[in-house]
């Protein structure tokens, strides 16, 4: 054979692999779905959470009165949803990488739909334990709407625009915080249970929509077996854990009880990292932390969630204090925070897929610490232009960190994981979420008379007359806020040590080049 014909095969070879890999990609982006399609169906998702958390905080007054509760069970009923969705959020994330993304959606539509339901029918004479309740089945939905929406989301848009399909998704996230108080105060004007029947319609529609327009973007691998050990010992292990430390702020249960879990959660954590070292196909597969991309990226998550998990309810006792507004006008003074992160949040993600991930998302944590800082200064007699600034600022570096940071522990692994990276991700921010509220109320709370913060929380109308739990409340919010403002900046440094990963996929790009 003459060299010309041999450097013809050669080429028609490479033509041939081009042909191939560009057939691969396009059969895995027409798996995965419209990139928009998808999208509708996440935004919904994001949207009925985000609503429902704000617009709730609004109806809590009426509740309280309606059900006849008291201040800690009311605090119980924020709080547990949380705390359900933090402990669950990492087995949702590894069932929908074993048996699919979009039926394990689409059940999660249902049970928040579901909880919603029985939440809009809670009775007095219960006290609010049935509305609890029902908050722990929303929680179970919200976790598998929670980290399945991250994973169907980069799984639609790819490596190369992942970043701004997660900002905008966080549109809907952003917009649910902003009209979530004006939708809390007018359907709390006719009655409070439709702040929860309200998305009953809203998710039967969202289930529908999932039904139709998602298509499944992997094969379900059922050869593996799910880890059931692993599961139970690290729900018992974390819930035990975040349930003890959210008592300390907010005690619910007996001291005895208390004690009992702290060691329940030592076992629990301890029996979950020897299964998971042992077990073939682990619930979470600590293996991936060995990636440093995703490492940095899940920690720096942990910590912006320990810095900012309790700065939104301090700033609503702030305003309903010290500020003295009833909860509806402190609901609506908060949109700077959603409208900062819902302008910056989009941006972000789109430059994240051309500049890389590390330098916005470290931006984003040096921003928000200079923001917390700034709170921690706040008082009483603070303009409302200095604060509402604060608070856009903060919602912008929040914005400005989110997407490049989820984008880059989504990335980090292979298709067949982004079920458990999604899962952890969410995990991990919550973990830090509830962990800042445990240690930051009682910073606050401590020196104040109950009696008093049960008044301002609930019904507002400030603490004038009462200037000894004003001085007090104020220098709790300072220590808090500086705390949260060294996290951010402990989480900044972690953020920077990040890899700085190329922007686009090139074999991604290629392949995409090759099919157009």
């Amino acid at each position: 054979m003459t060299s010309a014909a041999q450097a013809e095969g050669d080429s028609e070879d490479q033509e041939a692999t081009q042909e191939e890999a560009a057939a691969a990609f396009l059969d895995e982006e027409r798996a995965a779905g419209s990139p928009w399609a998808v999208l509708s169906v996440t935004t919904v998702g994001a949207l009925l959470a985000s609503v429902q958390g704000s617009a709730l905080i609004i109806a809590l007054p009426k509740i309280l009165t309606a059900l006849r509760i008291d201040f800690l069970t009311i605090m119980w009923v924020l709080l547990g949803y949380l705390l359900i969705t933090t402990a669950l959020v990492p087995i949702a994330g590894r069932l929908a990488d074993m048996v699919g993304r979009k039926r394990l959606y689409v059940a999660g539509f249902v049970l928040f739909t579901s909880g919603s339901l029985l939440a809009g029918l809670a009775q007095p004479q219960f006290h609010g334990l049935d509305l609890i309740g029902a908050r722990l089945v929303q929680g179970i939905g919200g976790a598998f709407l929670i980290s399945i929406s991250a994973v169907l989301v980069t799984d639609a848009f790819r490596h190369h625009r992942v970043g701004l399909g997660l900002g905008v998704n966080s549109v809907a996230a952003a917009a649910g915080f902003l009209i979530g108080p004006v939708v809390g105060g007018v359907l709390t004007a006719i009655s409070w249970r439709y702040v929860f029947l309200v998305n009953v319609p809203i998710g039967v529609a969202g289930s529908i929509w999932s039904v139709w327009r998602l298509r499944e973007p992997m094969v379900a691998t059922l050869h593996e077996r799910f880890d059931w050990l692993g599961a139970v010992s690290f729900v018992v292990g974390l819930g035990s854990l975040l349930l003890a430390l959210s008592n300390l702020a907010f005690p619910l249960l007996p001291a005895a009880i208390i004690a009992v879990l702290f060691p329940l959660a030592v076992v629990g954590l301890a029996v979950f990292i020897v299964t998971e070292a042992r077990f073939p196909d682990p619930m979470l597969d600590l293996r991936l932390f060995r990636n440093r991309r995703f490492a940095i990226s899940g920690l720096a998550n942990a910590l912006n969630g320990l810095a900012r998990g309790a700065v939104l309810f301090i700033l609503i006792f702030f305003l309903q204090g010290p500020y003295g507004k009833d909860p509806l006008t402190a609901g609506l003074m908060m949109a700077p925070f959603g409208a900062g992160f819902l302008l910056v949040g989009p941006l972000s993600g789109f430059f994240s897929d051309r500049l890389g991930s590390r330098y916005l998302a470290t931006g984003g944590l040096l921003l928000s610490a200079a923001a917390l800082f700034g709170l921690s200064r706040i008082d009483h007699t603070t303009s409302y232009l200095a604060l509402g600034s604060l608070m856009f600022l903060m919602g912008a570096g929040s914005g400005l960190f989110m997407s490049p940071n989820t984008r880059d522990l989504m990335t980090a692994v292979p298709i067949s994981r982004r079920g458990i990276a999604a899962g952890t991700g969410s995990m991990l921010l919550n973990t830090g979420q509830m962990l800042s509220i445990s240690f930051a109320f009682p910073l606050v709370l401590s020196k104040v008379p109950q009696a008093i913060m049960f008044h301002v929380f609930l019904f507002g109308g400030g603490m004038a007359t009462q200037p000894a739990a004003l001085t007090a409340f104020e220098s709790g919010i300072h220590q808090a806020f500086l705390i949260s403002c060294g996290a951010t900046v402990v989480a900044a440094a972690v953020s920077a040590l990040r890899p700085a990963a190329p922007a686009v996929d090139p074999s991604r790009a290629a392949m995409a080049g090759s099919s157009a």
